[in-house]
């Protein structure tokens, strides 16, 4: 990590620090001068923002790197739950005022994507609907198995093949592992059968796909009307039913605005699984919205098959925490290199 990260990430639990206070508190061994080419630096670039003149100067994380930033994840996760300095509660100015500033993506991250989609549009060429949908067929296997285990499902990838394709249960599994897994494939089916579904978002498609990802499961339709807690952080979600419809309506608005179809499909993976709309099935809805979004414009979905599900939530808790999409923004471009690699 550089140092002008290092001291972004300072800056990121120790905002409005002047520049002595830097040097003392990450005890640099760089000169005075050099520290404030630095600061100056990434003032220039965006990344840091400046306050008040001489010998009142303080600086802190600007909103574009507070969101987009590498946070050293290791370190972050040293500290126990209850030691980390968090975000408790709901960002209401991440949706409406900060995210609309913000480019996910630097110019090497677009190449790479664009690369790749242009990789996996040529893999296209010639394929009949027929090859199309088996190829899909792989890949939702993969998808339902890992998005599963994600939530603590305990099939096997190939216990999961031989659901979905003969409908053969695992002996000494549960009933609501077997359907969590149907489940999905039901999702991807619908969304194969109308490709354009999620072209545009709305709080009505998205809960359309929940109720079929949750099916037979015990989980309440709709809108959350009460508290829900989330395992390994402090982070509370909204618990009001009006505040959770409105940031629903909010995300709709800001991935509806989008023109980069990648910056569609990552704001709606994390955004769905920040808010928690729903009582459960939060994040198996995130995941298949976000691939119906790549679907619906003809870009690669993602089957998540080679994530590590702790690196998975390690990620997740990140955003929830800190509002940085830094890691999960790596999983999702691994990811979606790993399909464009592995799949039609």
């Amino acid at each position: 990590m550089t140092r002008e990260n290092e001291i972004l990430q300072y800056l990121h639990y120790h905002p409005g620090s002047s520049r002595s206070e830097i040097e003392a508190g990450m005890n640099l061994t760089e000169s005075p001068a050099t520290v404030k080419r630095i600061l100056a630096s990434l003032v220039d670039s965006g990344s840091a923002v400046v306050e008040g003149r001489g010998r009142a100067t303080r600086y802190s994380v600007s909103p574009q790197a507070q969101v987009t930033m590498e946070l050293d994840i290791d370190t972050y996760y040293q500290k126990e739950t209850d030691e980390r300095e968090v975000q408790t509660s709901f960002n209401f100015e991440l949706i409406n005022d900060i995210l609309p500033k913000v480019e996910l993506f630097t110019v090497e991250e677009k190449e790479r994507l664009n690369g790749l989609q242009a990789q996996f549009t040529h893999n296209l060429v010639g394929i009949t609907p027929t090859e199309y949908r088996k190829e899909m067929e792989r890949l939702g296997i993969d998808l339902s198995w890992k998005s599963s285990q994600i939530e603590g499902n305990t099939y096997s990838l190939l216990e999961t093949e031989k659901l979905l394709k003969e409908k053969q249960t695992a002996s000494g599994k549960t009933r609501e592992e077997a359907v969590m897994l149907l489940n999905h494939k039901d999702a991807l089916d619908f969304i194969l059968d109308m490709p354009a579904y999620l072209e545009e978002i709305s709080v009505r498609r998205i809960e359309e796909l929940h109720s079929i990802l949750v099916k037979d499961l015990g989980v309440d339709a709709g809108i959350r009307q009460r508290r829900v807690g989330i395992t390994g952080t402090n982070y509370r979600p909204l618990d009001n039913e009006h505040q959770i419809l409105e940031a629903l309506e909010d995300t709709c608005r800001l991935v509806n605005g989008r023109k980069n179809v990648f910056e569609k499909a990552l704001l709606t993976l994390v955004l769905l699984s920040y808010i928690q709309a729903f009582t459960d099935g939060n994040k198996r809805t995130a995941r298949i919205t976000s691939n119906a979004i790549l679907i619906a414009y003809k870009y690669c979905p993602i089957s998540f098959r080679t994530v590590d599900s702790v690196d998975y939530k390690k990620a997740m808790l990140i955003f929830y925490e800190q509002n940085n999409i830094s890691a999960f923004k790596k999983i999702f471009i691994d990811q979606f290199a790993f399909a464009v690699n592995t799949y039609f």
